[in-house]
């Protein structure tokens, strides 16, 4: 299978590097130093799962090596409508865009541009941070879990599937997507804005007792939000993502919060935006994520200002 890997952050350089040791055919889409990076020095991953050094395809300008089978859209969500111009034209015949992006919103916005039929919505379980050009740091799970935007189980889903089970990185092939998305952005929304204003990583925020209740007041709105959206998430699985955070996720230092430690914008708007968007719509208050949002924003937006020439 021939793949993109459209936005080779820490993220799309890891699934892109699993998926070219395990044979498949990659191309990664990147740009700046981390693109001179993987030209000349190759993709180097240092993981518990194993190490990787990899000489590999990189390009700008994914027509260069177009068509793909597949595309691992992994940028930024306010990134959307740039990368999906570069992408018209380069799907082959029966190819497929797979979001890996955060938020419940960028699969309708590329659907729009390419059409439901070239779409598929994924869910990336890795916890990864990209520490210089070119090196990829992976310190937990690395996983995706996808399906199609109706639900059903199609021949292209479980040929994907199997090339993902071959690489070691198949997290499920769901048929329940919105339930999987929205339980993403409950723990997105809830940890990659406490961390990044914090400037602490999960097991931190998780460690002080009223961080820990902040945490869970604000994945209990997402949940009230989700439910007001037709999709059931329940106490329990509120509970257990929660319960996992504390004894897997501790080490984690969010992309969000990565970002700020690099002066990049922050993508806030895709998170706890998004939770306001369709809490507006259904009449539902959330507080608490509108503080954050505010406080988040603010962060961002003097950041911003910071950065520009005087």
């Amino acid at each position: 299978m021939k793949i993109l890997v459209m936005g080779a952050g820490a993220v799309g350089a890891y699934f892109g590097a699993r998926l070219q040791a395990a044979g498949e055919e990659v191309v990664f889409c990147a740009r700046g130093e981390n693109l001179k990076a993987l030209k000349e020095r190759g993709l180097e991953v240092k993981s518990y799962l194993g190490d990787l050094e990899l000489r590999v395809v990189a390009t700008e300008e994914p027509r260069e090596y177009a068509p793909y089978d597949l595309v691992l859209f992994c940028v930024k969500l306010y990134d959307t409508e740039q990368a999906a111009d570069k992408l018209k034209g380069t799907l082959a015949p029966g190819g497929v865009i797979m979001t890996l992006q955060n938020g419940i919103e960028g699969e309708a916005r590329l659907a729009e541009i390419f059409g439901k039929e070239c779409m598929m919505a994924g869910n990336a379980r890795v916890g990864v941070e990209l520490v210089a050009p070119g090196k990829v740091v992976h310190s937990t799970t690395g996983t995706i879990e996808f399906g199609e935007l109706d639900g059903r189980i199609t021949q292209r889903a479980q040929a994907i599937a199997e090339v993902f089970e071959r690489a070691g990185i198949l997290g499920e092939l769901t048929t329940d997507l919105r339930a999987k998305r929205w339980e993403k952005l409950m723990w997105n929304a809830t940890f990659n804005t406490l961390t990044t204003l914090t400037r602490r990583r999960v097991g931190e925020v998780l460690a002080d007792s009223q961080g820990r209740e902040l945490a869970r007041a604000l994945m209990y709105e997402v949940q009230a939000v989700a439910r007001a959206d037709g999709v059931e998430l329940s106490n329990e699985r509120v509970e257990a993502l929660f319960t996992h955070s504390i004894a897997k996720l501790s080490p984690l230092k969010t992309s969000t919060f990565q970002d700020l430690e690099r002066g990049k914008r922050l993508e806030y708007d895709a998170l706890t935006g998004a939770v306001l968007r369709v809490a507006k719509r259904h009449g539902v208050r959330v507080p608490i994520t509108e503080t954050v949002h505010t406080l988040i924003k603010l962060l961002d937006d003097g950041l911003r200002a910071a950065s520009k020439p005087s």
